[in-house]
């Protein structure tokens, strides 16, 4: 469920020292009930987004189209630019110490992982963009993951590459991406 901006803005998530120049794109809460402990099972089946390499689904077909088209433009090219560093080198040293257990899927960089927040990035020709799982107490007195986006639009084609995939993100990704972390979740929870 897409949840309003105030939802990420209103914890005390260390991701807001380092992201004050980006913008957050969505707040989505998680299918993913649970208890204190469960934060690094969240982490793993997000960071496994397989949905993206399975050729057969819609999403993974949305984000074949990505790649050849990001191969044809060089969107995912790296480069040394200055004007996009990593926030990697905006760490402070508490966090430089908490590095992620999984890796990310889809060229994401671990940034750092704590008991109840991980974040990641991904910079290329068109976004730095941050990925951001937090784990939050629900009106149950459980908990449940939430995932925030950041971006900052490298320039004109950025903001242009983002409004194009809008629609996209919302009728085919997100739904796909959360059907399948519930999905999950409720696999892992049974096999415990």
């Amino acid at each position: 469920m897409k949840l309003r901006n105030s939802a990420h803005f209103s914890q005390p998530w260390r991701i807001h020292e380092l992201t004050r120049d980006f913008r957050l794109e969505d707040v989505w809460a998680l299918p993913t009930p649970g208890g204190p402990e469960d934060f690094p099972r969240l982490v793993r089946i997000v960071c496994s987004f397989d949905e993206a390499r399975r050729r057969s689904s819609v999403v993974g077909m949305l984000f074949l189209a990505r790649q050849v088209l990001g191969d044809v433009f060089g969107w995912d090219e790296q480069s040394d630019d200055p004007t996009r560093p990593s926030l990697l080198l905006r760490l402070p040293d508490d966090l430089r110490g908490r590095p992620s257990s999984v890796a990310p899927a889809l060229g994401f960089t671990p940034l750092y992982e704590l008991d109840d927040e991980w974040a990641a990035e991904l910079i290329n020709r068109t976004v730095h963009g941050v990925i951001h799982l937090g784990w939050v107490r629900d009106d149950a007195g459980g908990y449940r993951g939430q995932m925030a986006i950041l971006v900052k639009p490298n320039g004109t084609p950025g903001r242009v590459y983002m409004a194009a995939i809008k629609p996209f993100r919302y009728l085919i990704v997100y739904p796909g991406w959360l059907k399948s972390i519930g999905r999950k979740w409720v696999t892992a929870s049974v096999g415990r």
